[in-house]
């Protein structure tokens, strides 16, 4: 146990020293999504991989449509029709045009396309508004266009690798796979890759007065808000994660809960007793399961220079060591926690080079100054405003006031040293989300 008051920044040192990366796995492409690659992904086929029509319209040879217009147009004999997947591609020899359909390959002998609009779409009438299907040419319509316009070689025609080349880095290591990332690894025929696993984090609350919601209260009973919000907010950083509903104030009870959840954890977090009160309970239980043989194991219970979250517990557990952190059971002092200490933990078992929140300078819009405890930083509830790059304070400073929380877009940081903050004066924001 230390007796000694940690700093924030030492506090977060101390887990990001101890945390590393999960270890990297093959994974099909629809469950890599959020996830971050271990390796250069290299482009095995061109896109397009071959020349494709960018319109409905007729492939043609430009010599043929050269000075068409509506009053001369060139008359071209239709000699078949190219649709995006079909078979053999007919030759366009001259005087002759081939029907093509968006994405179709540019048939042999052909140079250019012109979009149907330009010509009589095979009726004998005027402009054509639209592509007929093949095989429903209207009734009288010979086996001829009339084209209207020019076209310059390449007119309407996307290049084989205009895209992407053949040996292009797609994406590089470290990349975090979104939706775009994940269509661009199966446009080019990628169907598994190598990434870091979402980690997988189980979210313990802690306490005998906690009710699930949707059941009834009783008296002296609240409602389990710690673990919805601290399981949504893993999510929210990438891992998956697991919630298990309040545990009651029994040491052997919550250590044995704790031992059957390492199966499926990759980061365990509690929420609840851990401060100096008779039912810290979190502290009981885990006060002796740290390995004799292995250093530094087994949880750190400490008191940090912040406000709110001044109890804060870090170590490992269980045969694997898997990371633990303990966290205050106030609603806002366990989410402040969270954002400032395993949210990064998460990001870091990603993988991510970055693992941070943004930070942004803002000037404080408050009525009256902000006051802070000497020697502690403060976080306070804020709302922010890039476009006048103001913030405002969100409720009060209590660590129980989730309903500002709920309001807020970022944490105000009041700095140890300052015991009070003027309103104009420039402040450091975390922005949440």
């Amino acid at each position: 146990m230390s007796s000694s008051i940690w700093s924030v920044d030492d506090h977060l040192e101390d887990i990001l020293g101890a945390i590393r990366p999960l270890d990297p796995i093959e994974l099909q492409l629809p469950d890599a999504q959020g996830c971050v690659l271990v390796e250069d992904v290299i482009v095995a086929v061109a896109l397009p991989p071959f020349d494709n029509s960018s319109m409905d319209g007729y492939a043609v040879r430009t010599a043929d449509v050269e000075g068409a217009s509506e009053e001369f147009p060139a008359v071209l004999t239709v000699i078949g029709d190219v649709a995006a997947g079909g078979g053999e591609l007919p030759h366009v020899g001259p005087g002759q045009a081939a029907r093509i359909m968006t994405g179709a390959p540019l048939p042999p002998g052909a140079e250019a396309v012109v979009p149907v609009e330009w010509t009589d779409g095979g009726t004998g009438g005027g402009a054509a508004t639209t592509m007929r299907p093949a095989g429903e040419a209207p009734e009288g319509a010979s086996g001829e266009v009339r084209v209207h316009r020019p076209a310059k070689a390449r007119a309407h025609v996307r290049s084989r690798g205009s895209d992407v080349q053949a040996g292009d880095l797609a994406l590089e290591a470290g990349t975090v796979l979104g939706p775009p990332q994940i269509g661009l690894l199966a446009a080019i025929g990628r169907g598994t890759v190598r990434v870091r696993p979402r980690p997988r984090v189980v979210v313990l609350s802690t306490g005998s007065e906690l009710v699930q919601p949707g059941e009834e209260l009783g008296q002296g009973q609240i409602y389990d808000s710690n673990s919805f919000a601290l399981c949504a907010a893993a999510r929210d950083a990438g891992a998956i994660s697991y919630r298990v509903g309040a545990v009651t104030d029994d040491a052997e009870e919550l250590r044995a809960t704790i031992e059957d959840q390492l199966i499926r954890a990759d980061l365990l977090v509690t929420t609840g007793g851990v401060s100096v009160g008779a039912y810290d309970v979190v502290k009981e239980a885990l006060a002796s399961v740290g390995d004799a043989d292995v250093p530094g194991s087994g949880i750190d219970f400490r008191k940090l220079a912040m406000q709110p979250g001044k109890p804060q517990g870090f170590g490992s557990i269980g045969p694997e060591h898997t990371p633990l952190l303990a966290l205050p059971g106030n609603p806002v002092s366990s989410y402040v926690s969270f954002e400032l200490f395993v949210r990064p933990a998460i990001r870091a078992l990603m993988g991510l080079r970055d693992v941070h929140r943004p930070k942004a300078r803002a000037l404080l819009k408050a009525d009256k100054p902000l006051s802070s405890p000497a020697g502690k930083r403060q976080f306070l509830r804020g709302a922010y405003d890039p476009e006048s790059g103001t913030v405002s304070p969100v409720g009060g400073s209590s660590s129980h006031l989730i309903a500002a929380l709920a309001h807020a877009d970022c944490l105000i940081v009041v700095p140890e040293p300052y015991t009070s903050v003027e309103p104009g004066a420039e402040v450091e924001v975390v922005l949440l989300g």
